[in-house]
C-alpha cells in the first residue's frame, strides 16, 4: 500500500498530465470503473477536446508520464 506522500505524488503527476492535454487541446481522462477488463486496463486516454476522437490510449493503458510524452510532442 503507498504511503499518503506517495498518493500524494501520484496524483500530483496526473494532474500534471491532465493540464499538458489541455494546454494542447486535448483530454486526458483516467478510468476509474471496470479496471481490469480487456478494454479498460484502468490509466490515461486522449480525447481531442472537439472532434471527440480518441487519439490515443483507446483501452486506458497509458501511464501519466506517456500523456506528457505524447501531449509535448503535439
Amino acid at each position: 500500500m503507498m504511503s499518503n506522500q506517495q498518493e500524494r505524488a501520484v496524483k500530483a503527476l496526473e494532474q500534471r498530465a491532465r493540464r499538458k492535454a489541455k494546454s494542447v487541446g486535448l483530454v486526458a481522462i483516467k478510468s476509474r470503473k471496470g479496471v481490469g477488463s480487456v478494454d479498460n486496463l484502468g490509466g490515461f486516454r486522449i480525447i481531442d477536446a472537439i472532434l471527440g476522437t480518441i487519439e490515443a490510449g483507446e483501452p486506458f493503458d497509458l501511464t501519466s508520464e506517456e500523456v506528457i510524452a505524447y501531449c509535448s510532442a503535439e
